[in-house]
């Protein structure tokens, strides 16, 4: 029998007979032997379950998760906001402006000045009282700013003491008698209305006066007694009165009705050279019962005596729009 030594390595059975494996198959087989072997000396693992179609995947929300705020630094501390007062108007000067009327009724223009009280641009819905008051002869309309009016109506509007109105100063640039000019018309039918129609005005006679100094008083007793009804308080600062009022005129104001009659003021220096004049005035204005205000200071016919006495005059002015 003939033997032969086989490397059981290189067999494999086939229908009971033992068959040469090619030497190309060899190492696959081997590999896989080695797998198969190693397998099952592994420890068996339990398989993971597979999810079921009934679990449900988490709900997400949009809400960010709550942040709490990091507190600023001190120095990074946001400060009170710091406001800038607005200056009350009232404690701002009134406004001077200038006018003019230029008519053939007089040989010269009539000029005139014009103050306006404080916030008179800031308060535009509010109307305002109008005095007048006129200058002494041989001077200008800005008699009566040298003499400080519109620095006394500053302070006391902006006191409190006195409410806030217009002022105006007319140029009267001649000496004559009042018949031998027509000052007094263009006043009356010019001015007036046209103050009226530039400026804020209550155009009524209860905020309306007219007032003045020497010649200029004696422009305001004729102005207010002469044509009642257009003012409703007459100023009458050391009346220079005119020579040809002086009879005339105390009976004009004695046959006013007294539902016509202006408020009066009228006051003068004991050494006024219009004093004797004057005082018979009142004297007249006594005998007969007519209302009046007078007052009798230590004093000339100047300028010291006016300033001295000009806030009083638009504290009396002004008793009748408070």
């Amino acid at each position: 029998m003939l033997t032969r030594q086989i490397n059981m390595a290189g067999f494999i059975f086939k229908n009971g007979f033992l068959c040469e494996i090619p030497r190309l198959l060899l190492l696959p087989v081997l590999i896989l032997l080695a797998s198969c072997a190693l397998l099952a000396c592994s420890p068996s693992k339990e398989p993971t379950p597979a999810p079921t179609s009934a679990a449900k995947a988490p709900t997400l929300t949009a809400s960010p998760p709550p942040l709490t705020p990091t507190p600023l630094p001190p120095s990074a501390t946001p400060a009170d906001p710091i406001l800038t007062p607005t200056p009350n108007c009232q404690s701002k000067p009134g406004q001077i402006v200038k006018g003019i009327i230029d008519t053939a009724l007089l040989d010269k223009p009539m000029t005139y000045t014009v103050y306006l009280p404080p916030c008179y641009d800031v308060e535009t819905d509010r109307r305002y009282p109008v005095l007048y008051l006129l200058h002494g002869q041989n001077f200008t309309e800005d008699q009566w700013q040298r003499i400080g009016a519109p620095a006394a109506a500053d302070k006391l509007i902006a006191a409190g003491e006195m409410p806030p109105f217009i002022i105006v100063f007319p140029y009267d640039h001649s000496y004559k008698q009042p018949r031998e000019y027509r000052f007094e018309e263009v006043f009356l039918e010019l001015l007036v209305p046209q103050i009226d129609r530039a400026f804020r005005t209550q155009p009524d006679p209860g905020h309306r006066a007219v007032g003045g100094l020497s010649r200029g008083g004696a422009w305001a007793l004729r102005l207010g007694l002469y044509h009642p009804g257009i003012f409703g308080a007459i100023g009458a600062h050391s009346p220079a009165i005119f020579h040809t009022d002086t009879n005339s005129l105390p009976l004009v104001v004695r046959d006013l009705p007294a539902d016509r009659l202006p408020r009066i003021f009228i006051d003068t220096g004991d050494s006024d050279s219009e004093f004797e004049v004057v005082t018979r005035f009142k004297d007249f204005l006594n005998e007969h019962n007519i209302p009046h205000e007078w007052h009798e200071y230590i004093g000339f016919h100047d300028e010291k005596y006016w300033s001295a006495h000009v806030e009083e005059y638009l504290r009396w002015y002004a008793e009748g729009w408070e």
